[in-house]
């Protein structure tokens, strides 16, 4: 079973529209902290990632599909997990929740580029990290 990651965040105004209720874009951002913060538990950080290993993750695609909306000062957590690993990419499964109940549910794909945005594998260290 590959881990599960958590993170919480809070939701603040500057997140929200003029009824409170999150912008449908910020639910990015909020997929997109969660999965850094996932890869810094790791022991790692897009910084390092590319210093160390000449690498980028970037989003190649997305699904996402919005169940019911956070609202101002929800404390909302964001769960990741890989689904699958390639060699150049992986699947992320996310999820946000508020008290155990879905609000957004999302398949990103992610793909591992060079500095000039070419495929690059996954180190090995990365894989086994996030394969456990």
């Amino acid at each position: 079973m590959k881990k599960e990651f958590k993170h919480e965040i809070k939701v603040y105004y500057e997140d929200t529209d003029s009824g409170g209720v999150v912008y449908y874009a910020n639910y990015l951002k909020f997929l997109e902290r969660a999965r850094t913060e996932a890869i810094i538990s790791l022991g790692y950080s897009n910084k390092k990632l590319l210093d160390e290993y000449g690498i980028l993750i970037i989003v190649k695609s997305c699904k996402i599909n919005f169940i019911k909306p956070a609202r101002l000062e929800d404390k909302i957590h964001v769960y990741s997990k890989v689904n699958s690993l390639k060699k150049v990419s992986f699947i992320m499964n996310q999820s946000i929740r508020l008290k155990n109940q879905n609000l957004v549910e999302a398949e990103i794909r992610l793909a591992t580029v060079n500095k000039n945005g070419k495929p690059s594998k996954i180190p090995e260290v990365l894989i086994k990290k996030l394969s456990k």
